[in-house]
């Protein structure tokens, strides 16, 4: 989330490695919209989407729980490939919660997209962007960046982003800095402690983690590239505690191994946005990877929860 431009603002700032033209497709087509929009676990059945001003887009969110939400958007400034502005929130029962305006700059093929959510006070900005967080509403813009990847490059990837209130080198040092990195990797309860470490571009770690219920399993980190202060590529598998590679208990059909690619990006006045993506990495059987694809919703949780703990230590 970047810096809002008004205290009842809120202003999220993505970049996707996609043109402007194919983003702005998968936004207004109805085909493609169903396939993103939303929360992870949600879905939307569209009645009717109509973009151009004073047109709308009647839809309802099912959510995992089986909650039904209506929802009624009105556009009012359509340029196409280039921005939208419109309601977001409403229903026949309520008025729209707030007015969103969205432009997208495309740069080198990869495009920018620029968000901001205008709403009636500053307090009820800060309401909505409790809101957001708690109800996991940031990932939808994740899974957009899942799609163009599946439009684009026929891949199935997992991305979750985070900003920080820290600079990009104290965020990338977080990652790079073992002692750092054990405090806060892994999920909720856990803890991890390295067995073996090289930090380099070619070497390697073996790390033990203990879960919130005393289970234990050994993994092994491979890095690929180590660039200051913008960009982490490693690999990871499960290992034994010899560090060979094995199947993890919880999931036997889990694939072999992962790739990981982090980028850090500096958001200004002080805040740092992080790009995780996660992809299944070398061979894999189709079991392996629709167990990978089913997984995302449990993915964001555990990403989530190492991240909070992340947040409580760069507040010391």
């Amino acid at each position: 989330m970047a810096k809002a431009k008004k205290e009842n603002e809120l202003r999220l700032v993505r970049v996707f490695d996609a043109p402007a033209k194919l983003i702005w497709e998968v936004w207004t087509d109805e085909k493609h919209v169903g396939n993103w929009w939303g929360p992870r676990g949600f879905s939307i059945t569209t009645k009717s989407k109509d973009v151009k001003p004073g047109g709308k887009w009647i839809y309802t969110m099912h959510g995992p729980d089986g909650v039904d939400y209506p929802n009624i958007t009105t556009y009012y400034e359509v340029e196409k490939y280039s921005k939208l502005v419109y309601d977001h929130g409403a229903n026949e029962n309520q008025e729209a919660l707030f007015r969103v305006t969205v432009a997208f700059e495309e740069f080198k093929g990869k495009t920018v997209m620029d968000m901001t959510m205008a709403l009636a006070t500053p307090e009820a900005a800060k309401e909505i962007a409790k809101f957001i967080k708690a109800a996991g509403g940031n990932a939808t813009w994740d899974r957009l960046g899942e799609y163009l990847e599946e439009q684009q490059k026929q891949k199935d990837v997992f991305i979750i982003n985070r900003s920080f209130k820290t600079d990009q080198k104290t965020l990338f040092e977080m990652w790079t800095d073992p002692k750092h990195f054990a405090e806060w990797m892994g999920p909720t309860g856990s803890s991890m402690e390295f067995l073996s470490l090289n930090v380099t571009e070619g070497g390697g770690s073996h790390y033990l983690m203990t879960n919130g219920d005393g289970s234990t399993m050994y993994g092994q980190i491979k890095y690929k590239t180590i660039r200051p202060h913008d960009l982490l590529i490693y690999s990871q598998n499960f290992a034994d505690k010899e560090g060979n590679l094995i199947k993890p208990f919880f999931a036997p059909t889990w694939p072999d191994q992962m790739l990981t690619t982090v980028h850090f990006t500096d958001e200004g006045d002080g805040e740092t946005r992080l790009t995780l993506s996660w992809e299944v990495y070398g061979e894999a059987s189709d079991i392996e990877r629709k167990t990978f694809h089913d997984a995302k919703a449990g993915m964001t949780g555990g990403w989530t929860g190492s991240f909070d703990k992340l947040e409580e230590i760069l507040k010391k």
